[in-house]
């Protein structure tokens, strides 16, 4: 299934209980799903564009040589990706945790909307939530650094976590780079076959 719909900013006209805010932006038939913190550590409160802060521009740079993002800046052109946030309210300061708690059910609703094949949650939080959310794998005795641009195979995503670009030590973004390249070169889509529940031969797969 494909969702039809020519917006690229907030394709799904999320309406979350806040002010100000900086919607999901990119392909909403994406298959790479990249999921940022909120907008005053990755940005986007002036652009209204996620990851357009110095750290999010860089990581945008890194994501244009790995070929999943078209091209680079305040107002990219993404294709094949999608950008959001887990917390995307604007916050004064950092957000508390029942904001978190209260904007999760956006956040998560957008992230089955999309159904993109790969998670590329950026930073601690974001990939906290996403493998304890759609992995059976624990954060609890993990470091970022060890997770970055490795695969972990989740309930029907693959997932890519990323260290926190403003982080990046030497190796990190080439290391990136050449995991999603490598990862463009083979089958990574993740679809399931409802054909089997159907009382003919017909396939019928979904993300």
């Amino acid at each position: 299934m494909e969702n039809v719909t020519d917006r690229t900013s907030n394709p799904f006209g999320m309406s979350p209980p806040c002010g100000s805010f900086v919607p999901g932006y990119g392909d909403a038939n994406a298959d790479f799903h990249v999921i940022g913190d909120h907008p005053g550590v990755h940005g986007g409160t002036e652009s209204g564009v996620p990851f357009t802060s110095d750290s999010g521009l860089k990581l945008q740079r890194a994501l244009f040589e790995a070929g999943i993002v078209e091209s680079p800046g305040v107002r990219p052109t993404l294709g094949q990706t999608f950008f959001s946030y887990l917390h995307f309210c604007v916050a004064d300061g950092t957000p508390t945790a029942a904001s978190y708690t209260d904007l999760e059910r956006f956040f998560d609703a957008e992230l089955r909307a999309i159904a993109a094949h790969v998670l590329l949650p950026v930073g601690e939080r974001p990939t906290r939530h996403v493998l304890e959310t759609f992995t059976p794998r624990s954060f609890a005795t993990t470091s970022m650094a060890e997770l970055h641009a490795t695969e972990i195979r989740g309930s029907g995503f693959l997932v890519y976590p990323i260290r926190e670009p403003a982080a990046w030590s030497d190796g990190d973004r080439a290391t990136l780079i050449s995991t999603l390249e490598s990862l463009q070169r083979h089958q990574y889509e993740r679809q399931a076959d409802l054909g089997r529940f159907l009382p003919t031969d017909t396939t019928y797969h979904v993300r």
